[in-house]
């Protein structure tokens, strides 16, 4: 396609010595005596090219340059006059102008510079396609691997779920203990301002924190009655069994070292590694008010579940040894309504 140059002059003769020589190179070309005019033409043609004029009556070059950057941007223009001003000049260019020629000026300067600027004009523009087409790809893309990636978490999510729920299943849980404690470390963790992928690696630790009792002997881990000497000590090693588990796989290796400090407490005086005050990571520490609260308001072989109020005298009682004083703090804080929405079950 052929590109359109408007021609804005005062002086017929001007307009038609540049329309004649331009044509010749095949340039469609619109002319106009004004300002007024120009803008008329503009509304309603595609133009790639502006031959303006500085010195007419009404409106100046000058006027007609800034006001047209402004609405178009990407119009290129050449100015012409008759002054010989570098201050002129400057200021037609810094208002956007793309060269500025001097009248009397040679139709061949004129047809080598009008050449040189449509050329220039269609370069950038494809540039500028290019890029928004570039940029659309990148977006599209990116949205394909970020939905390519979902799909991979609720893969993984899954995956992990369905190992839980089986390893719940073979401990004889009802209800899901390991989800419900996952959405209770996640109500806590909320409450103490972590979020994004912290709180994402801290429900996959709360999920996973039993992980380890795969590698313990069904006589033991199933058996009805009080755990002997011995058998406390194989049990014991379900954190250490659940880390080793899980910290070889990059993407659970934070939460394998909740899973290694889920039975730790805040006194030092827990297991395996008897660690104690922020030694234990803040994941491990909500985990242990939070299992607290499963397991004493869940039945249990040995026993029916507890009421509520049994479970804020054992946080209140052992805060500060067993428990992060803060944390049981928040703990306490929490109404009673807000974990039975959290756990879908009503508490004694």
């Amino acid at each position: 396609m052929n590109s359109q140059i408007l021609i804005v002059d005062d002086e017929e003769m001007v307009r038609d010595l540049l329309v004649s020589a331009l044509q010749t190179e095949d340039y469609v070309c619109h002319t106009a005596a004004d300002v007024d005019h120009a803008f008329e033409i503009l509304s309603g043609t595609a133009i790639d090219l502006v031959i303006s004029d500085i010195m007419m009556p009404g409106r100046s070059g000058i006027d007609f340059l800034r006001d047209l950057k402004q609405i178009a941007p990407d119009i290129a223009v050449l100015m012409i006059t008759g002054l010989s001003d570098i201050t002129t000049a400057m200021e037609c260019i810094r208002l956007g102008a793309a060269d500025y020629i001097t009248k009397p000026f040679s139709m061949t300067r004129i047809i080598l510079t009008v050449r040189n600027l449509v050329l220039k004009r269609n370069l950038e523009i494809e540039k500028k396609d290019y890029q928004i087409s570039l940029e659309s790809k990148v977006q599209e893309q990116t949205g394909q691997i970020r939905h390519a990636m979902d799909e991979l978490r609720q893969s993984y999510t899954s995956t992990l779920t369905a190992l839980v729920k089986a390893l719940d299943a073979r401990e004889k849980e009802v209800g899901s203990h390991s989800e419900r404690v996952m959405n209770f470390t996640i109500l806590m963790a909320e409450k103490t301002g972590i979020g994004g992928n912290d709180l994402e690696e801290l429900a996959r630790g709360a999920l996973l924190h039993d992980i380890g009792k795969i590698g313990i002997s069904d006589n033991i881990l199933l058996k009805p009655g009080a755990l002997d000497d011995g058998e406390w000590l194989e049990m014991r090693r379900h954190p250490q069994i659940g880390h080793a588990i899980l910290s070889g796989i990059e993407f659970l290796r934070v939460p394998s070292d909740i899973i290694r400090g889920h039975h730790e407490r805040f006194d030092g005086s827990g297991y395996p590694n008897r660690l104690s005050g922020e030694q234990i990571s803040v994941g491990a520490r909500i985990f242990a008010l939070v299992d607290t609260l499963d397991a004493m308001t869940s039945d249990r072989p040995y026993r029916s579940a507890l009421p509520f109020d049994a479970v804020t005298r054992e946080v209140g009682k052992f805060r500060g040894s067993q428990f992060d004083p803060d944390l049981a703090d928040l703990f306490l804080s929490i109404a009673r309504k807000e974990w039975e929405e959290c756990a879908c079950k009503h508490f004694l």
